[in-house]
């Protein structure tokens, strides 16, 4: 059946889906096909979540923690929140400042709804992740999308946050290590930005740290507040389990701020969603209190993949991969290729055109580099296995290759 004519919101209208989602649902549904895709395309890392957490959380069960919690998180697992920041950030935070959400997207929502008002403008810089900008948009506000360039290695510049700044300008929303980059700022690089913020009262900051504990090398994650204390009452400081302890599927993001700030975002909290899972944040409490061992390892699987995988796309015919410090992501430019002939006859005009050949030739899922503000571009994520990573590689050499 069709919808009534303007049933549907104006809000809506103005959102586009999760390109990262339908790429990953595209790959599934080759698969059942019986095809024999590399899905490249998911956000999510391959291993399992470590048997103490999930122990926590079986043991949750048997003690019969199955009801409704606080609205926006357990007190157990606010206080673990808090003992986080200061012991890895160095941050002081009290529980009345910590919020508790079913993911970080939810984080990020709640904040936008709680304080965005119509022509409030907020700052994001490209690439960026698919949801930023839509949930500005779902908020009632406009976001301001400040482009970085391959040469900076997709990080952004002083001056080009300092034009983008106006006297809308509510947030900007930073991500280090970023999705879909894995770019990832050292403290000399972060404290440009932050003086120029320090310049702009009116500016807060959402800082996206969910990557934090997959960095490479000697690098050393540092925040924004931490950066800058003078910062501290205007920041929202987010992050979450799902890719440092794989628990994706138990949604749980967090985030400490401003204590009117955080009210706020909870009255949004209990109008939409109410409580996170209760199994899902006591598995939390543990993840956070827990072993850390685990990380450190991890870390070190995903960085060898990371090494084979830019050196391998940096082989293929029209591809430049620049070599991130963080994340599981790479996020190549395919400028190369544009103007080229496919396989099938298609001229690659764009860089989805570009993703949708290389699935369509040879069976390995990408998402196209416009889906994250930034062309010509496309995003692997290599939190799959080496083999398959090889095999992935391949393929997209021999694609590149044969393009006329």
């Amino acid at each position: 059946m069709s919808l009534p004519e303007n049933f549907l919101s104006k809000s809506i209208s103005r959102v586009k889906p999760s390109a990262t989602i339908a790429v990953t649902q595209k790959a599934r549904e080759l698969r059942a096909a019986g095809k024999n895709v590399i899905g490249l395309g998911a956000g999510e890392p391959d291993f399992d979540t470590p048997e103490n957490i999930k122990a926590a959380a079986i043991a949750a069960i048997n003690r019969g923690e199955t009801k409704y919690t606080a609205v926006d998180g357990l007190p157990e697992l606010k206080d673990a929140i808090c003992a986080k920041f200061g012991r890895e950030n160095g941050l002081d935070y009290k529980p009345s400042q910590v919020h508790v959400a079913p993911g970080g997207k939810p984080v990020i929502y709640n904040a936008m709804m709680a304080t965005l008002n119509p022509g409030d403008e907020v700052i994001i810089p490209a690439p960026y992740w698919v949801s930023y900008p839509d949930i500005v948009l779902l908020g009632g506000g406009e976001p301001v999308i400040v482009p970085t360039t391959i040469e900076n290695k997709f990080k952004m510049q002083a001056a080009d946050l300092e034009s983008a700044i106006t006297p809308k300008s509510k947030w900007i929303i930073f991500n280090s290590p970023s999705n879909p980059s894995g770019a990832a700022y050292t403290r000399d690089e972060l404290k440009p930005l932050t003086d120029v913020l320090m310049k702009h009262p009116q500016v807060w900051v959402l800082t996206d740290d969910m990557y934090e504990h997959l960095t490479y090398g000697e690098f050393q994650f540092v925040t924004p507040a931490q950066v800058e204390p003078g910062l501290y009452d205007r920041t929202l400081t987010m992050n979450g389990v799902s890719k440092a302890y794989a628990m994706t599927g138990w949604r749980i993001g967090y985030a400490a701020g401003p204590e009117p700030l955080i009210k706020a975002m909870a009255k949004i909290e209990s109008q939409s969603t109410s409580n996170p899972t209760s199994i899902s944040q006591w598995a939390a409490v543990e993840a956070l209190t827990g072993t850390q061992e685990f990380i450190p390892e991890r870390a070190k699987t995903f960085e060898a993949r990371r090494d084979l995988v830019v050196s391998m796309l940096n082989q293929a015919s029209g591809i430049e991969c620049t070599t991130p410090e963080g994340a599981f992501y790479v996020y190549p430019s395919c400028k190369g290729c544009i103007g080229k002939t496919a396989p099938s006859g298609k001229v690659i005009e764009s860089d989805e055109d570009f993703a949708a050949e290389l699935l369509e030739t040879e069976l390995v899922a990408v998402v196209h580099g416009a889906a994250f503000g930034l062309s010509p571009n496309f995003r692997i994520s290599y939190a799959t296995s080496t083999e398959a990573l090889e095999e992935a590689c391949q393929r997209i050499q021999r694609f590149c290759a044969a393009l006329t």
